[in-house]
């Protein structure tokens, strides 16, 4: 039974692979096997390699400066926080609110068995991911210092103990995530707000690993010492895999003992977790009055209430919600020497400095695309909204408009900031403005273009729509397309006519599309929407 349950659990979790959700079938053999080898070459092939090169980068000054316990225990600590984040969301999903909990409880199978599965699962995935880590600085350790008998056994150990770790500090996660889930009401912000510091944190370390990897080779002897008298314990972790027999033994004892804490506590909450339903408090009913909506304001604020339940949508379509305010802010704290560093690099007199500001607010700015995926968001329910008393095209313009507000706003903020730091003259901030505004227009109108052209309405999970979708991937390139072709063809040609010159004939050219656009979506768009 633990067999059939693991297998079980390692297909859901890989269920993309053998199922097409689009076409709702099996994939074929051939399909199955390509999409396995791509996930290997991603894991083994980028992830592995990645960590591979960093390990050969650091192993050998760290060797010779007599610090092997710190190269361990750098790639130890490494491989722990990889394992942690890529198996806690699925021991938040898989372990504890998995949808089939209850169909699981009410057949004949001890609660144990089911738990003994669900952790298994949860182990696997997560010595995949610290396994990608720790495993290439072993065996990098092996080929560049030493693959003694002691090294060899110690290194497997930590490897071992490492996996056990994960899972420990994954399920413990996990339990937090969960208690805390069944007491929110919305849980989509808190979801995005989670996935935004994970992002940063990461583009932050990406950024800075190259500096701390420098500084720590060249002050590894230093840090050591540090770390042997302020965090003994990360000491003992490091020399369990160069052979030191006391600290294998005291590691051993000690994350065994977490687990089995961790065991212990699982065990009597689990059932408690898995069959709970979530907060209900209670509600005392009151009379108040309905407040009617026009059409147009209940369309557009069902709109909004679509983009905002769902995390997956806001991630993907509204980035530059967030990215365009932080870019205004930075250039407010730092334009200043920006501006000098740019003005050096190109002439002045051109009128570089700006354009390149004016594309990059369009790159930002096009990395919101909600109307791309709306028509197919709307999948099967469709019927719905054309069933309304209301006409396709105030549908398709409620859409419209939520990129619309989501768009221009931040846009607006961003612009305003580097017209404080830039000295525009008024026709050129004027002009800037416009073009900026129409772009947020022009987008939109491809956006929901390309969305009726190319809807994907079967479908089971809404990632497929919102990024397994080849108009929101033309969506995207389009819109970072015009921000390129607006700069490129300023730096090549454009420079001749001026800044205000360029900018009217760019000004014209999109305002020529959206007109197109508009008018195609206001007659045409209608009737290819009743006809979906």
């Amino acid at each position: 039974m633990l067999k059939v349950l693991l297998k079980k659990q390692m297909t859901e979790i890989f269920r993309s692979y053998f199922y097409d959700p689009k076409k709702n079938r099996a994939r074929s053999k051939g399909a199955t096997l390509a999409y396995i080898l791509l996930f290997i070459v991603l894991m083994v092939g980028l992830l592995g390699g990645m960590f591979s090169y960093l390990s050969y980068s650091v192993c050998g000054a760290m060797a010779a400066a007599g610090m092997d316990w710190l190269y361990f225990a750098i790639m130890g600590l490494l491989s722990i926080l990889l394992g942690a984040f890529g198996s806690v969301f699925n021991t938040y999903s898989g372990l504890y609110l998995a949808k089939d909990n209850d169909l699981l409880l009410s057949m004949p199978i001890p609660v144990k068995v089911i738990m003994t599965a669900r952790l298994l699962g949860v182990y696997l995935m997560g010595l995949m991911y610290s396994g990608v880590v720790i495993l290439p600085a072993v065996i990098v350790y092996w080929v560049m210092v030493s693959a003694s008998a002691g090294v060899i056994f110690g290194s497997l150990l930590l490897l071992l103990l490492v996996s056990i770790f994960v899972l420990t500090l994954s399920a413990a996660l996990g339990w937090v995530v969960a208690k805390i889930s069944l007491k929110l009401k919305n849980k989509s912000f808190i979801t995005v707000f989670i996935s935004l510091v994970f992002i940063s944190a990461y583009y932050f370390f990406y950024f800075k690993a190259q500096t701390v990897i420098n500084d720590l080779i060249a002050n590894a002897a230093a840090y050591g010492e540090k770390i042997k008298g302020a965090a003994y314990p990360v000491y003992l972790f490091g020399s369990v895999a160069v052979g030191d027999g006391v600290a294998m033994l005291l590691v051993s004892v000690v994350i065994l003992l977490l687990f089995a804490l961790m065991w212990i506590l699982i065990s009597r909450s689990f059932l408690k977790i898995a069959t709970a339903s979530g907060r209900t408090a209670k509600k005392v009913y009151k009379e108040h009055a309905a407040k009617q909506k026009g059409i147009h304001a209940a369309l557009l604020s069902k709109e909004f209430s679509r983009f905002t339940a769902s995390p997956n949508y806001m991630l993907n379509c509204g980035l530059g919600i967030l990215l365009l305010p932080i870019a205004g802010i930075a250039l407010l704290v730092k334009g200043g020497e920006l501006i000098s560093a740019l003005n050096q690099v190109f002439d002045t007199e051109t009128g570089i400095t700006p354009m390149l500001f004016c594309a990059v607010i369009c790159m930002l700015a096009s990395m919101n695309d909600m109307a791309a995926p709306s028509i197919s968001l709307e999948g099967r329910s469709l019927w719905l909204l054309q069933s309304l008393p209301v006409t396709p095209w105030q549908v398709l313009q409620a859409k419209l408009e939520v990129q619309l507000i989501l768009t221009g706003l931040p846009v607006l903020f961003c612009s305003l900031c580097i017209a404080l730091i830039y000295p525009y003259s008024g026709v050129q901030m004027l002009l800037t403005l416009l073009l900026l505004l129409l772009y947020v227009l022009f987008s939109a109108l491809l956006g929901l273009f390309i969305g009726l052209k190319m809807p994907n309405l079967v479908w089971t999970n809404e990632i497929t729509p919102i990024k397994q979708n080849t108009g929101v991937m033309l969506a995207l390139l389009n819109g970072s397309l015009y921000a390129v072709i607006l700069f490129i063809g300023y730096v090549i040609v454009g420079y001749q006519l001026g800044f205000s010159g360029y900018l009217l004939c760019f000004i014209a050219v999109t305002l020529a599309l959206v007109v197109l656009l508009y008018r195609w979506l206001k007659k045409k768009g209608g009737q290819v929407f009743a006809a979906l």
